[in-house]
């Protein structure tokens, strides 16, 4: 008894006048071909045309700042510890007296690292951040054609102001400022 189809037995009959020809196997190839020629097109034109993405789809990593321009990462670490590909790198430092504009609180990541060809975007480091300070944007990760391109740091992945550059930092928020309003 078989379960599947994949050992199926081959026809070893003799071939009549009409298949010793190939004539009837050109037309069948010949009618498939016809049919592919009047469906829609699957490529796009990728410079002009942009493929329109799920609202799930994970992309590039961002750092995140609050509505002042200061940095929301406080170097606690639980991103680097919920990376299972152990992607993600940071090194933490106190704020000194006269950088409250530039950090919410006491802790800032001085060094922040995400090696993108370990990270498996997953999503978790999202997950894993009390503090909303990155997320997965709705962009690709670009090529690169060196090791060191694909490293990326903390003043890669920070979200532009959102005081001196407003346009640039509503783009690059992207679908997640209108799934939060």
């Amino acid at each position: 008894m078989q379960l599947t189809k994949r050992a199926t037995a081959v026809d070893r009959r003799p071939m009549n006048a009409l298949e010793k020809i190939y004539l009837w196997n050109i037309l069948k190839g010949m009618a498939v071909t016809f049919k592919h020629m009047f469906k829609k097109r699957p490529t796009i034109n990728y410079p002009e045309q942009k493929r329109p993405f799920s609202q799930v789809f994970r992309g590039l990593h961002v750092l995140n700042r609050d509505a002042e321009g200061r940095e929301n990462c406080t170097a606690c670490g639980l991103c680097a510890v919920a990376c299972p590909a152990e992607a993600i790198t940071m090194e933490a430092a106190e704020r000194l007296p006269g950088e409250e504009h530039l950090y919410r609180e006491e802790k800032y990541a001085a060094k922040y690292e995400i090696n993108m060809l370990r990270c498996i975007f997953c999503g978790l480091c999202e997950e894993a951040c009390p503090k909303d300070a990155i997320y997965l944007s709705q962009t690709f990760a670009p090529a690169n054609y060196g090791r060191k391109g694909f490293i990326y740091k903390k003043e890669d992945l920070l979200i532009p102001h959102p005081i001196n550059e407003p346009e640039a930092y509503k783009k690059a928020l992207g679908e997640k400022a209108a799934l939060k309003n």
